[in-house]
């Protein structure tokens, strides 16, 4: 791989997982970016355009395939996990608003753009390259590419979260929430929760758990517990045969913490949690194993159940 394409591939696989929400169509995206760097590279006279352009082009046209294939796709949708430390990965972290871009509540919102609205915000807002050298890598003329960003902003700003929390307030309820489902109390883990508090399930129909989405603290607290203490129909589901080989990790994920269920090293549950006002507001529950095979991570800390 050339010095000036690895220097560049960091952010190819930023923008790239930031437009597709999935961590191996990403990697295909810049691998076939690297393929036609290789073709072009004697050419070039700008090398962070050309590679942005390219990387650009190609998960748009990725991602129109993939929603094609997403309206057949059993149950909710999440994106892949994507495993970062406290600096957040596919890019060089430039402070908190870069590390949200990659966080599952707003890729989750990302999900109701088009491909180009969200192409457009992920360069504007997040990257911040101008409009001039956006309209330039999407073959737009720069008063489209400005109301595409307007539009898509507005999606944004509906969609998100309402109030931010700190990391330490994060990681600390996330520690309580392990907790809480370790000692397989319902109203201890109420407690915790939103009264309106969603929890969306993404199991592809390869998994035990519902297709749609639970709403309301009792009966997201109910279904908690059941996941995370791993009932034997869920654990065949993922081909596991002994509850003794598991264990729970948490984890970096999406720029913050999340809690992992391992079998063998085999991730077969990714929780993470959106806090607003120092209680759970949403739950991300992943245990499609089509998009556990890539979120083996460096633990900080792991407890038998």
């Amino acid at each position: 791989m050339s010095e000036v394409f690895a220097a560049h591939r960091d952010m190819m696989m930023g923008v790239a997982y930031r437009v597709l929400g999935r961590v191996t169509d990403a990697e295909d995206v810049v691998q076939e970016a690297w393929l036609r760097w290789a073709k072009a590279e004697d050419e070039v006279e700008d090398p962070e355009a050309f590679l942005v352009t390219v990387t650009t082009r190609l998960a748009i046209d990725r991602l129109r395939r993939v929603q094609a294939r997403r309206e057949t796709y059993v149950g909710e949708w999440l994106p892949e996990p994507l495993m970062t430390s406290e600096d957040v990965a596919g890019d060089v972290a430039e402070g908190v608003e870069r590390a949200e871009s990659v966080s599952m509540a707003l890729l989750v919102v990302l999900e109701s753009l088009s491909p180009l609205e969200r192409a457009v915000f992920v360069l504007r807002d997040v990257f911040e390259f101008g409009y001039p050298e956006i309209a330039a890598a999407l073959e737009k003329n720069e008063a489209a590419v400005r109301q595409l960003a307007t539009r898509a902003r507005a999606h944004v700003r509906e969609g998100r979260p309402r109030f931010e929390v700190d990391p330490e307030t994060w990681r600390e309820v996330t520690d309580r929430f392990v907790a809480a489902c370790l000692n397989g109390g319902v109203q201890g883990l109420m407690e915790l929760l939103a009264p309106d508090v969603r929890l969306i399930p993404d199991s592809g129909g390869n998994a035990v758990a519902p297709r749609r989405a639970i709403v309301g603290a009792e009966q997201v607290a109910r279904f908690v517990l059941k996941i995370m203490q791993l009932t034997g129909s869920f654990l065949a589901s993922v081909g596991v045969e002994d509850r003794a080989q598991t264990e729970y990790r948490m984890v970096m994920a999406n720029a913050g913490p999340a809690i992992q269920v391992v079998a063998g090293e085999r991730p077969i549950v990714h929780f993470q949690l959106q806090v607003t006002d120092g209680v759970v507001s949403a739950c991300y529950l992943v245990v499609n194993p089509e998009k556990l095979g890539g979120v083996v991570s460096q633990d900080e800390w792991v407890l038998r159940p």
